[in-house]
C-alpha cells in the first residue's frame, strides 16, 4: 500500500513493474541519436492509445523554451487531447530566437508523418542547456530508429533517455482494483538540479489506463502537481523548459472512483517528485517537512517549501548539524501568518521546541538520526524529516528538498565546460 499522506486521499494503490508503459495500450523508446557527446540515450518517445485526454502544467517563467508554448498552444487548441511526446536530451532550445520554435515544429511534423498522425497530436520537450539549439540533421535521422523501437516493454528506455545531470532514472507504476476494474498508472521524470516550486520544476510524463474527461483530468493533474512537484525543491532555480504531461486513455472511468484515481496520481506523482528532490545535483540527503496546524493546506506547504528551499537550512542538515533556529526563521518568512508562542519542531523522534520555546535536547542523537538517514538516502521511505506545529488550524502540507554541499557548486560550475 501507498504511504499515505494526510493531503491525500488514501486508497490501496499497489506498486507493479513497467513505468509509463505499465497501463495498458501505451508504448515507449529510447535510443541513442547522437545528440549527447556523451555518447548516453538521449531521444525518447511516449505513444498514447487513440482518444487518449492529455493534462499539461508548465513552467512560468517569462523565459521559457519554444517547445513548452507549443504543447500548451496545442493542448488549449485540441481540447486536451495528444497522442505522444517526443523528448530530446542534450539542448534545451530555449533562448534561441525563432529557430525554436522552427525547429519544434520541425520535429514534430517529420514524427507525425511517420506516425500517421496530425502535427497537431504531437508535443515536444526538451532538456539540456539553454542557449543551445538541437542538431536537427541527428534528431531527423534519429527518428526512424526511435519509431520502430516503440514497445509496451518500453519505459525504461525512455526514462533512460530523458535524463541530463540525474545519478538515477525516475519511474514507477502502480495499480488498483476500482469496483473491481484494475486499474494502472505509470510514470517517468527527470530532474535533478534547477528544481524549485513553480510547475512543473523538471520534465515528467505520466499515463493512465483509464479514459476521464479532459477538463477533469486536468483538474485531477492540477492538484496532484501542487501535493508533488510544487512541493519540491533543490537549488531555488525554475527551469526554462519545465514540463508535466499526464495521458489518460482506453474505458472511461465511472464518476464515483474519480477520488481513488486522483488519489493515485498524486501518489505516483509525489513517488517522482521524491525522487528528483533525492537525486538532486551534489545532494546527499533527502529532506521532507511536515507542517502542521496552519489556516489552510497551501498556507502550510508555502512553510514546508520556504523551510526546505532554505540555503541556512540545508547546509545544517548537510552538516548533521540540528541547528533548529535556522528552521523556525526560514518558516516565519514564508508570507503566512501563525503565531511563534504556538511553534513546536521535531526532528525525526527528537523535539527541539514546544510552545515556542527551545527544549533541552541530544544535540548528538539529533546529529545521529541525520547520519543514519543520509545513509539511506535513495530508499524511497528514509529521508530527514522536520515536523512543525505553527497552530491549531487545520492546514497540513508537506514538502521535500535536500541538502546544500560542496558538489553542487562543482557540478555547476563545470556544466558547460
Amino acid at each position: 500500500m501507498v504511504k499515505g499522506f494526510s493531503d491525500v486521499v488514501s486508497h490501496p494503490w499497489s506498486l507493479l513493474p513497467g513505468g509509463i508503459t505499465a497501463p495498458h495500450g501505451f508504448q515507449a523508446a529510447g535510443i541513442t541519436a547522437g545528440l549527447k557527446a556523451s555518447g548516453r540515450p538521449d531521444l525518447a518517445l511516449l505513444l498514447a492509445p487513440e482518444g487518449a485526454a492529455c493534462a499539461g502544467t508548465f513552467t512560468t517563467t517569462v523565459v521559457r523554451a519554444a517547445c513548452v508554448d507549443l504543447c500548451a498552444d496545442r493542448l488549449r487548441a485540441s481540447g486536451g487531447r495528444a497522442r505522444a511526446v517526443l523528448t530530446n536530451s542534450g539542448q534545451a532550445n530555449a533562448c534561441t530566437g525563432t529557430r525554436g520554435l522552427a525547429d519544434s515544429l520541425t520535429a514534430t511534423a517529420a514524427l507525425a508523418q511517420r506516425l500517421a498522425l496530425a502535427p497537431e497530436e504531437i508535443l515536444i520537450c526538451s532538456t539540456g542547456v539553454i542557449g543551445v539549439p538541437i542538431p536537427m540533421q541527428i534528431l531527423l535521422a534519429g527518428l526512424d530508429p526511435l519509431v520502430a523501437a516503440l514497445s509496451p516493454e518500453g519505459g525504461a528506455s525512455a526514462a533512460q533517455a530523458i535524463l541530463t545531470t540525474d545519478l538515477v532514472d525516475k519511474q514507477i507504476a502502480m495499480e488498483a482494483s476500482l469496483n473491481g476494474r484494475w486499474v494502472r498508472i505509470g510514470g517517468m521524470a527527470k530532474g535533478s538540479g534547477m528544481i524549485h516550486p513553480d510547475m512543473a520544476t523538471m520534465l515528467a510524463a505520466l499515463t493512465c489506463d483509464a479514459w476521464v474527461p479532459p477538463e477533469v483530468w486536468q483538474g485531477m493533474v492540477q492538484r496532484a502537481v501542487e501535493r508533488s512537484f510544487n512541493a519540491i525543491t533543490v537549488d531555488g532555480d525554475t527551469s526554462t523548459n519545465d514540463t508535466f504531461l499526464a495521458f489518460a486513455a482506453g474505458d472511461p472511468l465511472a464518476s464515483e472512483h474519480f477520488d481513488a484515481l486522483e488519489a493515485g496520481v498524486t501518489a505516483v506523482a509525489q513517488h517522482l517528485a521524491r525522487a528528483i528532490a533525492r537525486d538532486g545535483e551534489g545532494a546527499t540527503c533527502l529532506i521532507e517537512v511536515e507542517v502542521e496546524g496552519a489556516i489552510d493546506g497551501e498556507a502550510a506547504r508555502a512553510i514546508a517549501r520556504t523551510v526546505c528551499g532554505s540555503s541556512l537550512v540545508k547546509c545544517a542538515i548537510h552538516g548533521r548539524d540540528p541547528n533548529w533556529g535556522r528552521i523556525v526563521a526560514a518558516a516565519g518568512r514564508a508570507g503566512v501568518p501563525f503565531d511563534p508562542e504556538a511553534v513546536a519542531l521535531w526532528l525525526g523522534d527528537h523535539q527541539l521546541m514546544a510552545a515556542g520555546q527551545p527544549l533541552a535536547f541530544d544535540r548528538a542523537a539529533a546529529s545521529s538520526y541525520m547520519r543514519q538517514r543520509a545513509a539511506g538516502a535513495y530508499l524511497q521511505d528514509d529521508c530527514v524529516v522536520i515536523r512543525l506545529v505553527v497552530g491549531t488550524g487545520p492546514g497540513e502540507g508537506r514538502a521535500w528538498g535536500c541538502d546544500l554541499s560542496d558538489q553542487y557548486v562543482r557540478i555547476n560550475a563545470d556544466y558547460t565546460t
